[in-house]
């Protein structure tokens, strides 16, 4: 899948912002503790993707009704759904200069119904002419999601004859809507997903 940066400059990718808030010294501190200066930068991107899949429980799979959305709060609640996890992801990867962007799933029930957006993250390493999109959403039974630079490995594939599908576009920021439904949802409850953007 060709994707397609939404803004032309890489250094975009590499900001922080409200949510993406790589210089909080929450951010900062679980950075230097993955390796973010110590070690190469494929070695640390893995294990930042699996720190965030594998230690940061996804809310609905944990029945946990917090809402996070800021990558500091994700980090230090240890908890989100995958919007929240991808700010996070995304974060730790800026943190140690490692450009990442956001990206988009729109995803539904098995009979096409129930349409619900879902937040990725892809990474450009030093010396990589792509970008390769990593799900950090979190295994569970049926979802095997793994760390890949060469063959994409989401939690799901998109199935066309559902309509669902891969959004191309790499946004640096969250996307407005995704931002809008977290920052306004008083608990997971009442949390409601874009079904499309």
């Amino acid at each position: 899948m060709l994707l397609i940066q939404h803004d032309p400059y890489l250094s975009a990718y590499l900001a922080s912002d409200e949510a993406v808030d790589h210089d909080h010294p929450r951010v900062r501190e679980t950075a230097a503790r993955l390796g973010a200066a110590g070690v190469d930068a494929y070695v640390y991107a893995e294990a930042a993707y699996t720190y965030v899949r594998d230690t940061i429980a996804h809310s609905g799979d944990a029945d946990d009704p917090r809402v996070t959305w800021r990558a500091s709060d994700v980090l230090e609640q240890r908890t989100g759904i995958c919007y929240a996890k991808a700010h996070a992801l995304t974060s730790l990867l800026r943190a140690a200069s490692i450009p990442a962007a956001l990206c988009y799933q729109r995803l539904t029930d098995d009979d096409g119904t129930n349409p619900a957006v879902h937040g990725l993250v892809a990474l450009r390493l030093p010396g990589q002419e792509r970008w390769a999109r990593q799900d950090p959403r979190g295994n569970k039974p049926g979802v095997d999601a793994r760390f890949s630079l060469d063959d994409e490995r989401p939690a799901w594939v998109p199935r066309p004859e559902r309509g669902e599908v891969d959004y191309p576009d790499l946004y640096a920021a969250p996307h407005p809507s995704v931002l809008n439904a977290l920052r306004t949802a008083r608990d997971r409850a009442g949390l409601r997903l874009p079904t499309a953007l």
